[in-house]
């Protein structure tokens, strides 16, 4: 079984990348808040279909723990019950961890697929850490890395726990994220571990310019979850329908993000000419490259088009493949051979 190691772990990759891809949608239909509760769904393990549901109504059963909306507030159930004619507050305590009050369908369900893909991950990562204590004798670096990974994914669900209990606070969102990319970066070590044995030529001034680049897109990412943060905080001003008035005023923070986007370009671009002309071997570098135009393209795109429909889930996805791939390219340029 160990041979099947190599799997585990890419599928492990796989799911954490999904849970990306299913974060970005939450946040590029502004569905977060589509569950005010949390590991529950209104008090469901199943979410509600329609309004109905979630309306309080006379003579009508509640299971302790519902959550209804009755003039605009949240109540929970306090216990199992069935409705009388009139609306006895003894039965019923105010939802007080935030004061969201609104049901969409479409919201729901796409903020709850995006729990069951983290559910999903989870199943896999205990999979992981299964598989994983088998190498303990041989190499505990592997293990290890597993365990860490698995710590790490429980610290992200309670984030997401505390992410819906704050109302989308933007600085916990942006932790949330981080966290998701120190997990990449644990299992992509894990991989390059168990996977990779090529071995490269090793030249000077790329192994610098992939040194400045895995900087520079650390600071384009952390600047990137601040304008993300104050598009957020617009968004809450403003409401989600007018999201497109949201970089109308932008901060300092945006102009730079933008900008910086030319060193960027640059520096991957010379280590794009240097692998070609030297014949180093790195194919990483061309998805690099084409991740940075993609990302690229989608910020323009944002920005002077008004958040065209998936532009935001792209290059929210493509900035987190980029670091994973840069982190990689990484590890590959510590294990080389002088040309």
């Amino acid at each position: 079984m160990k041979s099947r190691f190599p799997k585990i772990v890419q599928l492990a990759i796989i799911s954490v990348y999904l849970i990306f891809l299913a974060g970005a949608v939450v946040r590029m239909t502004g569905s977060g808040m589509g569950c005010p509760d949390w590991p529950k769904c209104f008090g469901y393990y199943i979410p509600p279909t329609s309004e109905e549901q979630i309306t309080w109504k006379a003579n009508t059963e509640f299971k302790k723990g519902f959550i209804i909306i009755k003039d605009e507030i949240l109540f929970v159930a306090e216990k199992d019950i069935k409705t009388a004619a009139e609306f006895n507050t003894e039965n019923w305590s105010k939802y007080t961890k935030h004061n969201y009050n609104k049901f969409n369908k479409y919201h729901t369900w796409t903020e709850y697929i995006n729990r069951l893909v983290s559910v999903l991950a989870g199943f896999v990562f205990l999979f992981l850490i299964y598989r994983a204590s088998k190498f303990w004798k041989s190499d505990k670096r592997i293990p290890y890395l597993a365990f860490g990974a698995f710590f790490l994914m429980l610290f992200e669900a309670w984030l997401g726990k505390t992410v819906v209990d704050s109302n989308l606070t933007p600085t916990i969102i942006t932790i949330h994220m981080v966290v998701g990319l120190i997990i990449i970066a644990l299992l992509l070590w894990l991989k390059f571990i168990v996977s990779d044995r090529k071995t490269y030529q090793y030249h000077p001034l790329f192994n610098k310019l992939l040194i400045a680049s895995v900087i520079f897109s650390l600071i384009q990412i952390a600047m990137g979850t601040q304008v993300r943060q104050f598009i957020d905080e617009q968004v809450k001003l403003l409401g989600f329908e007018n999201k497109n008035y949201s970089l109308m005023n932008p901060s300092f923070k945006f102009y730079f993000h933008r900008s910086f986007t030319i060193a960027i370009v640059l520096v991957n671009l010379g280590m794009f000419y240097l692998n070609q002309a030297k014949g180093l071997g790195y194919k990483l570098v061309n998805w690099i490259v084409f991740l940075i135009f993609l990302e690229t393209i989608t910020g323009i795109l944002m920005y002077y088009a008004e958040f065209p429909l998936g532009t935001q889930a792209i290059h929210l996805l493509s900035g987190a493949i980029l670091f994973g791939l840069q982190f990689y390219l990484w590890l590959q340029s510590r294990k080389t051979v002088s040309s």
